[in-house]
């Protein structure tokens, strides 16, 4: 099939375009939001740039939209209806932004383009009107068994933890570094300054997954957000991991990876506990990576989208 999607989210569309079929990607020139491209991504040859005047020349079999906006975009460039003219899917990355349930989805006064979350959580706490659902949980590109654990830190990934505050969870950093030396990751770590973290930038994905796995201990801080890929990537480089029990990573968890709890002081208890004890860090880490690879694998994350992908076809 010849699938039309956005570049949205790099993580997700690293596994999505992992697949079996030809995926266009919209590309404008200034490489912006509507259309980002590859972004110099390593990504198969199967994922193909395409320019919006070039879209009206694919034989487009499916478009998988992710923003409501894109459903006029598709219209205009590929001068076709979404759920009318072409068969669509709507992928659903986040959590209701504002009152978690009673928000309406916006895909939900329509019945004609199924809407797929990424976790269960997400399913359960959007209103979904009279939308048809389903669920595919996320699948990663396995970064390997990478976990060295010297270093009796902790790894923190947050993106823009400055702008998005108590939603990450970044509030909660001091806590953590009184447990334990904390390195942090990720977009605009840069203007965090607490005593006892230390911000070490936006790395590439493999700079990224070996400077994390010499850290002792994954922490998991976000209070309100989807299933984070980093918590994935870092159970299946061999972290045992601390997590925040909030949204889908209560259930992404087992209770031999790490431990997820909604008490704070237990949480720091852990990460004190994981640093001063590289054995059991080792081998809860062991536990993680075995459960990420059979529940977040990339072949059961492809087979699932095939299945729905080919049941859109007319």
């Amino acid at each position: 099939m010849k699938v039309l999607v956005w570049h949205v989210h790099g993580s997700w569309t690293t596994a999505f375009v992992q697949g079996k079929h030809t995926y266009l990607l919209p590309t404008v020139d200034d490489r912006g939001p509507w259309g980002r491209g590859r972004c110099g991504r390593n990504w198969p040859t199967s994922a193909v740039e395409v320019s919006p005047d070039d879209l009206r020349e694919q034989d487009v079999d499916a478009v998988v939209l992710q923003r409501p906006e894109e459903i006029e975009l598709t219209h205009r460039w590929l001068g076709r209806t979404p759920g009318v003219d072409v068969p669509a899917v709507y992928v659903e990355h986040n959590t209701p932004r504002e009152h978690a349930a009673t928000t309406r989805h916006p895909m939900a006064d329509q019945d004609g383009i199924p809407v797929v979350h990424v976790t269960h959580y997400n399913e359960l706490m959007w209103d979904n009107g009279i939308a048809p659902t389903t669920v595919i949980d996320h699948g990663i590109v396995d970064p390997g068994h990478r976990y060295t654990g010297e270093l009796p830190r902790a790894a923190v990934l947050i993106n823009e933890p400055v702008r998005r505050g108590r939603v990450v969870g970044t509030d909660l950093l001091p806590v953590f570094a009184r447990a334990a030396p904390v390195d942090l990751y990720g977009i605009g770590v840069e203007n965090v300054a607490v005593d006892g973290v230390t911000p070490v930038g936006d790395l590439s994905h493999e700079a990224l997954h070996t400077d994390m796995a010499r850290r002792r201990v994954y922490v998991h801080t976000a209070r309100w957000t989807s299933l984070g890929l980093s918590l994935l990537e870092a159970m299946q480089l061999g972290m045992p991991v601390v997590a925040v029990a909030s949204t889908e990573a209560a259930t992404a968890v087992p209770s031999d990876a790490g431990l997820v709890s909604t008490d704070v002081t237990d949480l720091a208890s852990a990460v004190s506990t994981l640093c001063a004890d590289p054995e059991l860090a080792t081998r809860m880490g062991k536990s993680a990576r075995e459960y990420a690879l059979a529940h977040f694998g990339l072949d059961a994350f492809l087979r699932r989208w095939d299945v729905l992908l080919e049941s859109l076809a007319p």
